[in-house]
Parts: structure tokens; C-alpha cells; sequence
């Protein structure tokens, strides 16, 4: 079953990954451009398509709870892990970002996709991991934006930069769309927007490895493993326990837990090159989280849709 897990979710993920790394050896390609394009409009598609059709119920509702939680509880305990380790305050804010902000787009949404795609729950798992990239890019963001910015900006410039994204006037104009009475897609540009949704999967795996394959990876950095062995394997753990507490079950417990093991967000290393703060460390463990997601994430999908939530 783990290697069913292995070839059949984990591979596809990893070959366009591996295109994307070859590539970006080849060819001097501007990471930051292509972020951009998924960022600003590949992604917004997805979640503006997803969240007009979705049938929004409790569940779902849970589905954002759950990741609100998630994310206060790792940035409290890995502040605490920093303290410990006595980390400085800007890596210490690196660290936190790392630990607590997941690749729920470039990576989540299409190992949900496939993990789900030849089951009769599969609409409603996308949906779901939907609501849980919603809610992680609107706290990467903001939550994790401002704490990589304490160092560069001020508190209103911080904020002034959040309200420039993207993801939150989508979320907005998908809600209000949804209260007006008429069928968006009966509007004629409508397939545009289906054509961009369909993008962001591929371009999404492509720009990750493209930026995995400029990084220069330093084995030496302990805190790096750090990082990623506390987003890797105690994250789902505590994704687990508070699975246990929200009392969910089956198909969204296993959305919930699969997609909480996933390696630390890209957004985090763009955010941290962006603000000049530790860039060179968010990015690696971005790299080595991901790497290392190869041994984990068989074990949690196994453990998820196996055991603990059939």
C-alpha cells in the first residue's frame, strides 16, 4: 500500500517537480515572474471557481476552524521551540514561518486531486483542501507576512501591502458572486477563468522545482532540520489531535490530516527573499522539507486513509 502511495500520489507530484528542477538548470528563468503569474492568476482562479460552485456546509466551515487552529497552535509552539534553541529574532521569525505556513496550492491541492480522483468523494475533497489553501494563504499573508516583516517594515506598511494581495478580494468577489442572482457561468468569460483554473496545478509544480533548482542547499544548518522535521512529522501529529478534538471524520479528517504533512509553503522563502529577512534559510528548508516529504507523506496518506479515519 505505501508503495501504491508512493507511485501512483507522490510520483506524479515529483516528476513535474523534476521537470521543473531540469529546466531551471538549462535555462535562466525568472522565479519570481512565474511566482507571480500562479500568485496573481492561476490560484485566484481556483479559489474564485471553487468557492462560487462549492455547496458550502458545516464540514467544510470545520475544514477552516481546523487550519485557524492549526496555525496558532505550531506559530505558539514553534516560538517556543525558538526560544529554546535561542535563535535570533529574525531567523526565530524564518523559523516560525517555516514550522507553521504549508504548501497547501503548489503541492496540497494536486496530492489531493490524485489521491482522491477515482473516488466518488473526489469534488468534495478538492473542495475541502480548497477551504484549507483559502485559509493558509489568507494567514501566510498576513499572519506570516507581517511576522517576516517585523524587521523591514512598520506595522501599517504591513498592512498596507497585505490588503494589495490578490487571495483576499477573490475570496470577497466569489462570496458576493455567489449572493447574485445570475449564473456566472453563463457569463461569456467565463471559460477564461476555467482555462486559468486548470493552469495552476502545472505551473504550480513547475515554479517549485524551478525555484528548488537555484537554491544552493547547505547540509550543515541544523535548525534547517529542524524546521522540517517539526512541519513534517510533529505537524501531523498535532493536526491529528486537534482532528480528534473538532471531533471530524472520514473523507475531511483525511483531507485534514494528509494535507497538514505536506512541506513548508514556497510562499514563505518568497516572502522571507522579498523582505530580506533570513531568505537563504526559509528557502532551505522549503528544499529539504520537500525532499524529505518523499519518506513522510506514504506514511501519513497510509495512516490517514487506512487507519485512523476509514
Amino acid at each position: 500500500m505505501l508503495l501504491y502511495i508512493l507511485l501512483n500520489n507522490i510520483a506524479p507530484i515529483f516528476a513535474l517537480v523534476a521537470v521543473g528542477y531540469h529546466i531551471g538548470k538549462k535555462f535562466n528563468l525568472d522565479i519570481y515572474t512565474l511566482s507571480k503569474i500562479n500568485f496573481y492568476v492561476f490560484i485566484p482562479a481556483v479559489i474564485f471557481v471553487k468557492i462560487y460552485e462549492a455547496d458550502i456546509d458545516l464540514d467544510l466551515i470545520r475544514a477552516v476552524v481546523f487550519t485557524l487552529g492549526f496555525a496558532v497552535i505550531q506559530l505558539i509552539l514553534s516560538s517556543f521551540i525558538a526560544r529554546m534553541c535561542k535563535l535570533d529574532y529574525s531567523k526565530g521569525n524564518a523559523f516560525k514561518n517555516a514550522v507553521s505556513f504549508y504548501n497547501t496550492g503548489n503541492f496540497g491541492l494536486p496530492l489531493i486531486t490524485l489521491i482522491f480522483s477515482t473516488t466518488e468523494y473526489a469534488e468534495y475533497a478538492v473542495t475541502a483542501q480548497i477551504m484549507i489553501l483559502v485559509t493558509q494563504n489568507l494567514c501566510t499573508f498576513t499572519l506570516g507576512f507581517y511576522n517576516a516583516a517585523k524587521m523591514s517594515m512598520r506595522f501599517k506598511e504591513a498592512m498596507m501591502t497585505i490588503f494589495k494581495l490578490p487571495v483576499v478580494y477573490t475570496i470577497v468577489i466569489a462570496f458576493l458572486a455567489r449572493g447574485i442572482p445570475y449564473e456566472i457561468q453563463d457569463f461569456f468569460l467565463w471559460p477564461a477563468v476555467l482555462y486559468a483554473r486548470h493552469g495552476m496545478i502545472p505551473a504550480a509544480l513547475l515554479s517549485l522545482g524551478i525555484q528548488l533548482s537555484i537554491v544552493k542547499i547547505d547540509f550543515k544548518d541544523k535548525d534547517v532540520y529542524l524546521a522540517s522535521f517539526m512541519r513534517l512529522c510533529i505537524g501531523p501529529v498535532l493536526a491529528y489531535l486537534l482532528i480528534l478534538i473538532l471531533g471530524v471524520q472520514g473523507v475531511l479528517a483525511q483531507v485534514m490530516l494528509i494535507s497538514s504533512a505536506v512541506p513548508t509553503a514556497i510562499n514563505t522563502a518568497l516572502i522571507a527573499v522579498e523582505l530580506n529577512s533570513q531568505p537563504e534559510f526559509a528557502t532551505r528548508v522549503v528544499v529539504i522539507s520537500t525532499i524529505f516529504s518523499v519518506v513522510t507523506l506514504p506514511v501519513v496518506i497510509f495512516l490517514a486513509k487506512q487507519v485512523l479515519f476509514q
